[in-house]
């Protein structure tokens, strides 16, 4: 569906170069992009539209992305898509009406484990959503999208200590989060 939308927004006049290439992108990378884009903060109504408009940005600059280096581009477009849209959410101040929980292969998962995953899926996403914007990317790049250090000085633009000091700060985050969260599940007050 997301090829179809994507020939649909890509001017006429000027035809795609590389359509094999697009095309493998898309069915290679996509489930990644939207993933990487519900744990940047992008709202569950609005991942498909953010999906696709990584991937309108990937065709029209396609000529311009040095092969080998897609998924770098993808996801680097993805943070500022990802952005653009807290930008805007902001403005609009706006609560989501309900929570949302990516749907996940069961992989012959028993119930009581489906409903483990799920819960901790939720705590994931609760933590992350939590996380000031400028941890949260390099943290899901990082650890949950697992790009190495180096990668993300190119993806994100920063120097290489500005990665490792925000990576470490995001660290401590997550970890204080997961101390709170366990403290609450053992009955313990948290302030």
């Amino acid at each position: 569906m997301i090829l179809q939308l994507l020939r649909l927004s890509v001017p006429v006049a000027k035809p795609l170069r590389g359509t094999e290439r697009l095309t493998a992108l898309v069915e290679d990378e996509s489930r990644r992009v939207w993933r990487a884009l519900l744990r940047l903060g992008v709202a569950p109504d609005a991942l498909d539209d953010a999906t696709q408009e990584v991937f309108i940005v990937a065709a029209r600059r396609l000529d311009d992305v040095t092969p080998g280096s897609e998924r770098a581009f993808l996801h680097a477009t993805a943070v500022r898509v990802a952005a653009n849209y807290r930008r805007a959410q902001r403005a609009r101040r706006e609560q989501p009406l309900e929570e949302f929980e990516a749907a996940a292969p069961t992989g012959g998962l028993l119930p009581d484990d489906l409903a483990d995953s799920s819960r901790m899926r939720a705590l994931l996403q609760r933590v992350l959503d939590d996380m000031p914007d400028e941890l949260r990317e390099v943290f899901v790049l990082f650890e949950l999208e697992e790009f190495t250090r180096s990668e993300l000085v190119r993806i994100l633009g920063l120097p290489a200590g500005t990665v490792a000091s925000r990576l470490h700060r995001a660290r401590e985050v997550f970890q204080a989060a997961c101390a709170k969260l366990g403290a609450v599940r053992q009955g313990g007050k948290v302030r």
